[in-house]
């Protein structure tokens, strides 16, 4: 997820999506998401089994900027809102 400029870069885990983006729209989680207004669903992967997703979300918050840049720019090079797709 990022804010409306798309400067800052949220990477979290969840077991519903939609629920999840809706709380952060809607700033009802306290924290880094609501301090710098992160609202945009810009990528998102689905695993069927939550200890891989665990996994592949510590692999992307490990990598750099560039890798995480590289991977919603494959999937969503306009940095449109993915959310309004899922919903």
């Amino acid at each position: 997820m990022t804010n409306n400029n798309n400067t800052v870069l949220y990477t979290g885990v969840t077991s519903n999506l939609i629920k999840r983006v809706y709380e952060h729209k809607s700033k009802f989680v306290e924290g880094f998401t609501k301090k710098y207004n992160i609202t945009k669903l810009v990528y998102y992967e689905v695993f069927d089994d939550i200890r891989n997703a665990i996994i592949r979300e510590k692999q992307i918050k490990g990598g750099s900027r560039k890798k995480k840049l590289n991977l919603i720019n494959g999937m969503n090079k306009n940095w449109n809102d993915l959310y309004y797709e899922l919903i």
